[in-house]
């Protein structure tokens, strides 16, 4: 099955270039502002850089797409900006799991706690996650609007820090029980990657219940199966389209479900391999390849890319159903594909 054309009438690039703009005008507005006040200005360099270094830009495109979805109409600047600040809160957050990670690379270039100092990299982090609850509580929302964007924002925001946590929590020997890594996917990834953003953007256009249950029953399964994607690139990933190592998953022994399958359905001799080596912080690209080959001789690969699968099609039934605009169909159709059948 091929993935649709977005509609015409919602161009990604578009939304994802006004996103851009707005970004780089808070930030210069920022960088002017620490000048003033004699604010060493690195730090917001620092996070500048970051935020140029690429990035799909998948949270804010959602979040417009989520304000049309229930209503709104084009991209107004209270909403690009309410958009902008997720891409915020998302370099937070890659900043500090890069540095729990002990990650080298990010998007092919050195990680900010490896351009600058683990110290310095938690600070920036912190920093890119005031600016997000500044940029969002300076986007001129009228106070109709601000107190349901608030209460999804920090809900979003919220979950995903409980996802992080157990994701440290079990990191190490990962369990052979899929239900802790579901739940990792489930909060650290699919409620601030897909559901989140789209109810963040429906919001802002006062979206009722049902609407928001719909975009709900869409975005958890199509989250959880970008993470699902993104367990598998974390191993068998070309690195030239990543931009990370395939060591990084494996040495830090991360849990997930790919590799909770695996340890269910391993003999003796491939347990060994797999207890021996993930988890190891000097684990080789020989005995990467080990694993990889465990990984797809209990059919653990092949398992979760049927749960990708089983996922982006209950998103899709749900979205065959929904009393949406025809073009904002289309681009979530559009998205269940890029995020589930993505090689980055």
């Amino acid at each position: 099955m091929s993935a649709p054309a977005p509609a015409a009438l919602f161009d990604q690039d578009v939304v994802r270039r006004a996103v851009d703009t707005t970004l780089a005008h808070y930030m210069s507005g920022q960088m002017l502002s620490a000048h003033h006040r004699g604010l060493p200005q690195q730090a917001l360099q620092s996070l500048k850089d970051f935020l140029n270094s690429g990035g799909k830009r998948i949270r804010p495109v959602l979040c417009v797409a989520g304000w049309q979805a229930a209503g709104g109409s084009g991209a107004p600047d209270p909403v690009l900006k309410a958009a902008a600040s997720l891409e915020l809160f998302h370099a937070s957050m890659l900043i500090h799991d890069d540095i729990i990670d002990a990650s080298d690379t990010r998007r092919g270039q050195p990680t900010v706690h490896r351009q600058t100092s683990t110290e310095a990299a938690i600070l920036i982090g912190d920093l890119a996650l005031v600016l997000a609850d500044d940029l969002l509580h300076s986007a001129n929302l009228t106070p109709d609007q601000l107190t349901p964007v608030l209460h999804v924002a920090n809900r979003l925001r919220a979950d995903t820090l409980y996802g992080q946590y157990l994701d440290v929590l079990h990191a190490g020997q990962p369990p052979a029980d899929p239900g802790p890594a579901l739940a990792i996917t489930h909060y650290k990834t699919a409620k601030y990657t897909i559901e989140g953003p789209l109810l963040l953007g429906a919001a802002l256009a006062g979206a009722d219940d049902a609407l928001r249950g719909m975009l709900s029953a869409y975005g958890i399964p199509i989250g959880e199966a970008f993470q699902l994607r993104d367990d598998l690139l974390g191993v068998f990933g070309d690195p030239r389209d990543t931009g990370k190592p395939t060591l990084d998953d494996l040495r830090e022994g991360k849990a997930t479900v790919l590799m909770a399958l695996a340890l269910q359905n391993a003999n003796p001799a491939q347990h060994r391999t797999l207890r021996r080596h993930v988890g190891n912080p000097h684990l080789t690209h020989q005995d990467a390849a080990q694993v990889c080959t465990v990984l797809i001789d209990t059919g653990a690969r092949a398992a979760v890319e049927d749960m990708i699968s089983q996922r982006r099609q209950s998103a899709l039934t749900t979205l065959d159903s929904a009393d949406l605009p025809a073009h904002i169909t289309a681009v979530l159709r559009s998205q269940a594909f890029s995020a589930t059948a993505r090689t980055t």
